[in-house]
């Protein structure tokens, strides 16, 4: 053993090293991302590793190998749950040989996310089973746990971390290589008896899966992970309590320091619910406020325990008014709640505490090609009657002015079909849809075929920067590369457009604008479904040498540059346009608009 300091993900892939995992696979996503990537730097020769195409079939995968008997671990966000849900949802029913450990990282607030889902409400709706760590430390400890519940169960389990576990860091002991489980995969057995699923199959483990989990219900009221904290005896009068979980429980922990001790559930295995440890908290409790972030998940599950039991305890949280519905919780927030539960003062915030930080919304990098793309189809479509449906990535940043180039953003893919729709509504309208070379890959394909078969009409634009940049610039099929370190043929974009039968394909550099915006105009102008590849890789993995700058005497401050592109290394001073040298990026969009020839291309340095 010894110690490391990590991130919460890097503890989750150690942990899941050193239960001897045989398979890895996921999709990118925020806050999951890190724990692939370092089972693929830390990985011994008996694991294998992949980002798949996209989260269903990546659940597919793992599912294949704990058929075989492989311990596998599915990686993922909470919106990429939605996607895996299908194989999922069956996966519980068929049963699992090898350990399947499903990662699914939430995102309260959201911080990089559409929607705020709590996968502990997917936990219960699917009946899968579900831990729920707190710390990086508890999170290393519970993926080794999940891989043996899953075994001895036979059923997939959760492992839930949060983005304040998944992006923390600590201090944690892990062990050393030689220390690691070596988990031998025993093979797949052919039984179509218990791996083809029937409906008369479904019924019969349905009933199982039920029986499993309400035994589940107490083991998980002996799980260590799961405990009551005694009351402090100075505040055995207020018979009051809080009922936390995952990283709320580190702010219930930090509050109770300046608060005072109070009676603490901490729950980590929302489901099945230790419903016996419950029952022990409760009793004698007149009150009890419920901690938690996203759904009022504790809350309700506390409520249904005082009426199956009969118990008289209050039950106070989200659904009361004394937690907030949204959002993530802080130190403030819970400290400030508990004190108003405990009819106590809320602590001062000491007076050296910094201002809080402006507000900066996200904006394209310098020198990106999705700003060249954007503005190419802006200009070509000028003065038409348009809708640019988005979609989710670096270019939804779209959206901000003065670009303004998405009108709707849904999810991974959806734009195809939203187009596709307005368009059959409003024939005059010029509709188009973006999405990236990853989404393109993850999940557009369903959208042209679908477009293609029932003769829409709209352009499909495809930005392409070689890499998934979102995320942290994961490999997909169209970059040659896997996270096995295999250098491989790329998946053609044309090629697969053409083979579903779009006929127009057209493939342009974006940073090349008149060429573009000739190419966008002539492209979308033709009937049926067209698609414009705009090629150009991202700026954060290919940085040029060159920059621009600004002749200050032949600038006539008529500030075009500015008022259409909105890149970021430009500015005014003193009337005149400036380059901020430190973050051009040389892609001389700036220079090809300008109307007085005063941005010039540098030497490179």
């Amino acid at each position: 053993m010894h110690d490391e300091f990590v991130m919460g993900n890097e503890a989750i892939a150690l942990g899941a090293l050193a239960a001897g995992v045989n398979l890895v696979c996921g999709y990118p996503g925020t806050p999951s991302t890190e724990v692939l990537e370092t089972v693929a730097k830390r990985r011994g020769e008996s694991t294998y590793v992949e980002w798949s195409v996209n989260e269903k079939v990546a659940m597919e995968l793992a599912g294949g190998a704990a058929y075989a008997g492989a311990r596998a671990l599915v990686t993922m966000k909470q919106m990429g749950l939605n996607v895996a849900s299908d194989p999922l949802m069956c996966l519980e029913y068929i049963g699992v040989k090898g350990g399947l450990v499903v990662l699914v990282a939430d995102d309260p607030g959201p911080i990089s996310s559409q929607t705020e889902q709590d996968t502990r409400s997917f936990a219960a709706f699917s009946r899968v089973p579900l831990l729920d760590p707190s710390s990086a430390e508890e999170a290393y400890r519970m993926v080794q746990e999940a891989f043996e519940l899953s075994e001895k169960y036979q059923t997939p389990v959760f492992l839930r971390p949060t983005t304040r576990v998944s992006h923390g860091y600590a201090s944690i002991r892990v062990k050393d290589p030689e220390e690691y489980v070596v988990h031998q995969a025993e093979g797949f057995v052919k039984d179509s008896g218990r791996w083809v699923i029937f409906p008369r199959l479904s019924f019969a483990n349905h009933r199982k899966i039920e029986e499993r989990n309400a035994l589940l219900r107490d083991v998980f009221s002996d799980f260590p992970l799961n405990r009551t904290e005694p009351e402090d005896p100075s505040l055995a009068g207020l018979r009051k309590g809080v009922a936390t979980g995952g990283f709320s429980w580190t702010y219930v922990m930090e509050a109770r320091k300046n608060l005072g001790a109070l009676r603490t559930l901490k729950v980590s295995t929302p489901f099945p619910f230790p419903e016996k440890l419950a029952v022990s908290f409760l009793s004698g409790l007149d009150e009890v406020l419920c901690v938690e972030e996203l759904d009022p998940y504790i809350e309700r599950e506390l409520v249904y325990v005082c009426g199956k039991y009969g118990l008289k305890t209050r039950i106070l949280g989200k659904t009361t008014g004394h937690m907030p519905l949204s959002g993530e919780n802080s130190r403030d927030s819970v400290q400030a709640a508990l004190a108003a539960f405990m009819g106590l003062p809320v602590p001062a915030v000491p007076a050296d505490n910094p201002p809080p930080l402006p507000v900066r919304p996200p904006v394209l990098c310098a020198g990106c090609p999705h700003r060249a793309s954007f503005y190419a189809v802006k200009q070509a479509m000028k003065g038409r009657k348009t809708v640019f449906c988005g979609d989710i990535g670096c270019y939804t940043l779209g959206n901000a002015m003065p670009l303004d180039m998405v009108d709707t953003c849904l999810c991974m893919g959806a734009g195809l079909g939203i187009a596709q729709s307005l368009n059959h509504l409003e024939k005059d309208r010029s509709c188009f849809a973006f999405v990236g070379d990853s989404t393109f890959f993850a999940s557009a394909l369903p959208g042209v075929v679908n477009a293609v078969y029932n003769q829409a009409e709209f352009t499909l634009i495809v930005l392409d920067n070689s890499t998934t940049a979102m995320t942290g610039h994961q490999p997909h099929p169209g970059t040659g590369r896997t996270m096995m370190g295999s250098v491989v043929e790329k998946v053609s974009i044309e090629n697969i457009l053409r083979g579903i039968g779009v006929s127009a394909v057209e493939t342009v550099d974006p940073l090349n604008h008149a060429l573009a915006v000739e190419t966008v105009r002539k492209t979308a102008d033709l009937p049926g479904v067209k698609a414009v590849i705009f090629r150009s890789p991202c700026v954060a993995l290919f940085r040029s040498p060159a920059r621009v700058s600004v002749d200050p005497a032949a600038c006539v401050g008529c500030k075009k540059c500015i008022r259409e592109i909105g890149c970021p290394a430009l500015s005014v001073r003193d009337g005149k346009a400036v380059v901020d040298s430190a973050q051009c990026n040389g892609c001389t969009l700036c220079m090809q608009l300008c109307p007085a020839g005063a941005i010039r291309k540098e030497e490179a340095r």
